[in-house]
């Protein structure tokens, strides 16, 4: 079988042949991957390690689009060497802990909603391109890969562009804005969801890290308001067209209280189920003929603080438990940090292609 296959077989709730399994890195820690496996950076260590392919497909800018000047939402902002400007306009300033940057959101100063929607470019949707969606789904069959409707985030690419601390403030105080900031997401999320849907790709990726380590950052009743239902038009935009396509849904953090309704509107594949959050065994229980799992693997825990053997144990556990209908992808529940020593990086793909065999 190849990863295409596999997908599918997972998705299907059917054993493939063996477990697909992938993991991420931060820079420092895959550049040190590198230098000891042999590999130089054209070498993709997707593929290097056996993990899931995936082709991510997303919009493409219209002709002669240029980069908005974000710079003038940062005349206030003493910016060092290294600062950079994210697709959302937010300003990252470098600090002295590896990747890690300071966020300054380009609304922050805002008050008024007439404000907000004059001081930002935002983008006309319709403007950006799909047609380059089938060949792209085309190219990834052929080469037994997943075809993956990129989408992203709403909520936090929302409360990035607002500030984190305003944008919560206005749900409770000032609800106009941050619904018309969120329904600009939706519409291009639901730009790309279409499309990847009439182009036949497999998968959407989404998500909102909607929770902390034990609970919702804001209550059910306003992720209900605010995001639940614009996801759900998305998702059924993209279901109305094309009903096999898989949703993914990444939330850090305990959404126990909320994956009865993210199953309601659709979601297919949950990530990325942090042990240390969420109790692991409830959820298969609970769900395992409707949600596939992604991730178990503890980031917080296993894999920057256990040995080796507790990694392969990990893995061993969570196939024998977890995996037995073949709904289980294995990762780690984050992308892995510096700590986290090479070898328990081995030993997590030993232990995949070992235990992960039917």
């Amino acid at each position: 079988m190849n990863d295409l296959e596999r997908f599918h077989a997972t998705t299907q709730h059917r054993r493939p042949d063996r477990l697909l399994y992938y993991l991420n890195f931060t820079p420092d820690l895959e550049r040190r991957v590198r230098e000891r496996e042999g590999l130089d950076g054209a070498a993709d260590l997707r593929t290097h390690f056996g993990g899931l392919r995936e082709a991510g497909i997303t919009l493409e800018p219209p002709a002669g689009w240029r980069e908005p000047d974000w710079s003038v939402f940062f005349e206030d902002v003493e910016q060092p060497p290294g600062c950079r400007y994210d697709a959302n306009g937010c300003l990252h300033v470098p600090t002295d802990t590896y990747h890690f940057t300071h966020r300054v959101s380009p609304l922050r100063h805002a008050v008024r909603f007439d404000e907000i929607k004059a001081a930002y470019p935002w983008n006309d949707w319709n403007r950006w391109g799909t047609a380059h969606f089938p060949k792209a789904v085309r190219d990834a069959h052929a080469a037994g890969a997943v075809a993956v409707g990129a989408i992203g985030h709403m909520y936090e690419s929302a409360w990035q562009v607002r500030g984190y601390e305003p944008f919560l403030m206005d749900m409770i105080g000032e609800p106009e804005t941050p619904h018309f900031i969120l329904d600009y997401y939706k519409e291009r999320n639901k730009r790309i969801a279409v499309a990847a849907a009439e182009a036949g790709a497999d998968m959407l990726r989404t998500g909102d890290d909607v929770a902390n380590q034990n609970a919702l950052m804001f209550s059910k009743d306003m992720w209900r308001e605010f995001m639940k239902t614009k996801w759900a038009e998305v998702y059924a935009a993209a279901k109305t067209v094309n009903p096999d396509i898989r949703i993914w849904y990444h939330s850090d953090g305990n959404i126990t209280d909320i994956i009865d309704e993210l199953i309601e509107i659709g979601v297919d594949i949950l990530n990325p189920l942090q042990p240390e959050c969420i109790d692991l065994q409830a959820v298969k229980r609970r769900y395992g003929s409707r949600l596939v799992m992604d991730g178990t693997i503890g980031t917080q825990t296993t894999m920057p603080f256990g040995t080796p053997d507790d990694v392969r144990a990990c893995v061993r556990e969570r196939v024998k438990t977890l995996g037995g209908d073949g709904a289980l992808i294995l990762s780690p529940t984050h992308v892995l940090e510096p700590e986290v020593p090479i070898e328990n990086v081995l030993a997590f793909v030993e232990a995949c292609r070992a235990y992960g065999a039917a």
